[in-house]
């Protein structure tokens, strides 16, 4: 284990929007404000536990700014950050990322701005014990919960962590991250899911991969052409499609994980398992 400091600044951005300041600094601003401020974007680190075995960590926090703002010439564009990282050997690393903003208009059915991270491992690595690694962010966590996308609400300054890991360089690492085994569905528990993501820095095809638990009907084979890339999450859910998780479902029409506990199981094409979870009463079952 390895404490952390982190910090960051934004770079650039891929536009010129009126009214930009701030670049080079935590606080990046932009646009003519039509109401009580611009809209843009904040960055704080801190102080974290960062372990070489994937297990994830926060890198710092997003404050997106949104206040509604003049009509962009340009509704999509790029804003860049270089995280700083200060190791307990005091060596500075930078690691870059790129976000895709998405300056949505300020009525309508989906007001929220959208804050996507396409490309979710820096290009910088770290030679630690004579290993290289790379930061790779596997998702953005708002309100306890980590999401694929960061939707951020009209007419306020909402947070989101960015939830990371320190990879080796060149490798998938594809784990189980969590059971939901009691769903709100009554009966059916149609919603129940497991959620899968590849915390490495290299894509992995899991095609032909199963998930299961070694019961009968309860094994999910994933079709030829699945690949996950980099800090990718994807759900299988009991017999719900939600395209935003990758639109897996065992379509099943009974609960297929025990609410009493179980362990899920990813095995690879050979049959080995490549990662398991265990969750209720078999949480603690070596």
């Amino acid at each position: 284990m390895s404490k952390v400091d982190t910090s960051g600044v934004w770079t650039a951005i891929s536009v010129s929007p009126p009214g930009l300041e701030g670049l080079t600094t935590d606080n990046v601003k932009w646009g003519v404000p039509a109401g009580s401020g611009k809209s843009g974007y904040m960055f704080s680190g801190g102080t974290v536990d960062v372990l070489l075995d994937g297990t994830e960590f926060t890198l710092g926090t997003i404050t997106h700014q949104n206040f509604p703002i003049q009509a962009m010439p340009q509704s999509q564009f790029w804003v860049d950050l270089a995280a700083h990282v200060v190791f307990e050997d005091q060596v500075t690393h930078d690691f870059s990322f790129r976000f895709q903003h998405n300056e949505t208009p300020n009525v309508g059915p989906n007001p929220e701005d959208i804050v996507d991270l396409p490309t979710r491992v820096s290009p910088e690595t770290v030679t630690i014990d004579n290993t290289e690694y790379a930061v790779v962010i596997t998702g953005f966590k708002q309100g306890g919960q980590i999401v694929t996308r960061f939707l951020s609400p009209e007419n306020a300054a909402n947070n989101a962590d960015l939830v990371a890991v320190l990879a080796r360089t060149g490798q998938p690492d594809v784990h189980i991250t969590t059971v939901r085994f009691k769903g709100d569905v009554k009966r059916t528990q149609a919603d129940e899911f497991v959620e899968v993501v590849n915390r490495g820095t290299a894509p992995a095809d899991i095609s032909g991969w199963v998930l299961g638990a070694d019961d009968a009907g309860q094994n999910f084979t994933f079709p030829p052409g699945t690949v996950l890339l980099p800090g990718q999450r994807i759900r299988i859910y009991t017999n719900q499609i939600h395209a935003e998780w990758g639109g897996y479902t065992y379509g099943s029409g009974r609960p297929i994980w025990n609410d009493r506990g179980d362990a899920a199981k990813l095995r690879d094409t050979d049959g080995n398992i490549a990662s398991e979870y265990r969750y209720g009463s078999a949480a603690a079952t070596p």
